[in-house]
């Protein structure tokens, strides 16, 4: 059987705007949180986040939280990226609350991986949409940090 190696890619810093809440849908509590910039700093990617795209975040009853990301990244050399992720985030409901309320969390008491999903025409960034890609997260109280690696 092959093995799987983690080979790090870059990390994101994904500063937020506050949150809207849409309430409680038949799907659950809908919320937008609106993504207004932020950096991409690694030794296989770099650039900035650019304004514009969102967290179309689901919470359950249970407080899980499905997390579905869509932003465009411009590289350092000018290449745009899609850049999209999925994930879930959880953990005691009192954690939960705390991230809520905008504290600042040690990430060991919640659970919060992403898969992160990348489509540009840029040649120098096509292998970016034909690798596996997976990170592990934290809540700021003003942005997302995640560290991506893709599987080698």
């Amino acid at each position: 059987m092959v093995g799987l190696s983690l080979e790090p890619l870059a990390t994101f810093r994904v500063r937020l705007d506050p949150m809207l809440r849409l309430g409680d849908t038949p799907r659950g509590d809908r919320r937008i949180v609106p993504i207004v910039g932020g950096t991409v700093e690694g030794a296989r990617l770099r650039g900035e986040i650019l304004p514009g795209g969102a967290d179309w975040q689901l919470v359950h009853a249970d407080g899980t939280a499905s997390i579905d990301t869509r932003s465009t990244v411009r590289t350092h050399d000018g290449a745009l990226l899609y850049l999209r992720t999925e994930g879930v985030r959880h953990g005691p409901p009192e954690v939960l609350e705390r991230l809520a309320a905008g504290e600042d969390v040690d990430p060991a008491t919640y659970y919060f991986r992403l898969f992160v999903h990348f489509e540009t025409s840029a040649p120098a960034y096509a292998w970016l949409g034909r690798t596996l890609t997976v990170a592990t997260a934290r809540r700021d109280p003003s942005a997302v940090v995640y560290e991506a690696a893709t599987l080698a």
